[in-house]
This record gives C-alpha cells, sequence and structure tokens, in this order.
C-alpha cells in the first residue's frame, strides 16, 4: 500500500471513530499539538490513558467488591477515570463516567456494577480503535509520509 493509500485509509478510519462516537474534538486538539518536535505525542498520551485506565479499573473491581463499600473512594476513582477519557477524547468511555457517578452518589451497588461492567467494554473498545489507529500512523511514517489531520 502506497502513503497516499495509508493516508486515506488513516482519515478515513478516525472519520469512523468519531461518527460511532468513539472519539470527539478533544483527540481532533491532541493530534494538533504533535509536530516534528514531538512526533511521539499523541502516542505517549494514548499509552498514558492506557496504563492510567486499567489501574483505574482494577481499582473500581477491588472497591465494588468489598463488603463494605467506600462511595466516595469510587466516585473518586470514576471521577479521574472521566477526567483522562475527556482529556483524549474518549467520549463513550467519558459518558458512562457521567452515569457511574451518579450511581455512587446514589450509593447505588447495582447501578455501580452495571457502569463499572459498560465503562470496562466501553475501554476495550476505545483501547482496541486506538491501537489500530495508532498502527495506522506507524505505517504511514515508516513509509515516509506525514500524518494528515482531520478537517
Amino acid at each position: 500500500m502506497d502513503v497516499g493509500q495509508l493516508q486515506r485509509r488513516f482519515l478515513d478510519y478516525t472519520a469512523s471513530l468519531f461518527r460511532e462516537g468513539f472519539l470527539d474534538d478533544q483527540f481532533n486538539q491532541l493530534q494538533q499539538l504533535q509536530d516534528e518536535s514531538n512526533p511521539d505525542f499523541v502516542v505517549e498520551i494514548v499509552s498514558l490513558f492506557f496504563q492510567d485506565s486499567e489501574k483505574l479499573l482494577n481499582n473500581l473491581t477491588r472497591a465494588l467488591d468489598q463488603q463494605s463499600v467506600d462511595y466516595k473512594r469510587v466516585d473518586a476513582h470514576v471521577h479521574q477515570l472521566k477526567g483522562s477519557s475527556s482529556s483524549i477524547g474518549a467520549y463513550r468511555v467519558k459518558n458512562v463516567c457521567i452515569a457511574f457517578r451518579s450511581y455512587c452518589e446514589e450509593q447505588n451497588i447495582q447501578g455501580c456494577l452495571r457502569c463499572l461492567h459498560q465503562v470496562k467494554h466501553e475501554y476495550s473498545l476505545v483501547k482496541n480503535k486506538l491501537e489500530t489507529l495508532l498502527r495506522l500512523e506507524q505505517q504511514i511514517l515508516a513509509a515516509g509520509g506525514s500524518i494528515p489531520l482531520m478537517v
């Protein structure tokens, strides 16, 4: 595949992530911060998001598995996950976190457990999608091309 085809595929795939609600405009803003002086910016930020999210999801699982749930602690973890997902533009993860926080406020264990399952699912989907996008980006760069920006 030549550079032009890879770039079109990258743009089409990125557009599908926006259309399907996986990403919002914050992701575009991240991409615009990447330049020759910091060519791995998006990869680094997304990798940090993956690390933080997995730690937070494990913390949430443990916190909700306790005999006596500390809803303030659960809410703090959800708030942190909401912030990091919002900062990279992971729209669907952020939206589940909003619902999750309301269940924490109500101290509704069933609602929290449903949201935990849902946020894990949405995180897994967006992680897979972003990994694919980053692989496309690496293929473009390896072929000597530049990363096209969404307009």
